[in-house]
């Protein structure tokens, strides 16, 4: 695939209380079957966090913020900044049943955009998205002007809006369990549950 794969491990976990990246489900911390799933079907998979000793079990390539404290623009920054490919798929950390398949799918919509965002239910999902490494002046506009929000990014770009029509014709399971994340316990008691079955 000529992409890259790119996960965000940048966040807080405030409302988790713990370490969301690390919670296990099914026996392997939720970031390493985030990994597991890309390294299938890309051949670079970079990790953003700023806490690298934490992620080195996974064994990829690890960069932090250049900007600190800037939210998840300063993530999708610093893996634009490492990526050798020019279209990426980024990864929120917090996403236990990502599909390769749909990132495949994004990679593929992406021919004449900036960026490629799924909304499902008419909720836009801009943190398992593709964005190419073009967009890095925009997203470093945005840093110096502190406009954070990834929607102000988004505003100034040539974006691609995939609705789920369009993925439910590509024949992607379970399209709304993959943009499932967690960010209170009770997401993931319920995410468990979600890998049982």
């Amino acid at each position: 695939m000529d992409a890259g794969a790119i996960i965000l491990a940048g966040g807080k976990s405030s409302r988790m209380g713990q370490n969301k990246a690390l919670l296990p489900i099914n026996g392997l911390a939720n970031i390493e079957r985030i990994k597991k799933q890309l390294t299938t079907t890309f051949e670079e998979v970079i990790l953003v966090t700023n806490d690298e000793a934490k992620y080195q079990f996974l064994n990829v390539p690890t960069v932090s913020d250049k900007v600190k404290n800037k939210g998840p623009l300063a993530g999708i920054q610093a893996g634009l900044m490492a990526s050798s490919y020019d279209v990426n798929v980024f990864v929120a950390c917090d996403m236990p049943f990502i599909s390769v398949d749909l990132a495949q799918v994004l990679v593929e919509q992406s021919e004449g955009f900036d960026a490629v965002v799924p909304v499902i239910n008419g909720e836009q999902h801009p943190l398992f998205a593709v964005y190419k490494k073009s967009v890095l002046a925009e997203v470093e506009n945005c840093l110096r002007t502190n406009q954070l929000r990834i929607k102000n990014l988004l505003e100034r770009l040539n974006v691609n809006y995939v609705t789920e029509e369009h993925l439910l014709i590509k024949e992607i399971d379970n399209i709304q369990q993959v943009f499932y994340n967690m960010n209170h316990p009770s997401e993931y008691e319920e995410a468990k549950k979600l890998a049982e079955k």
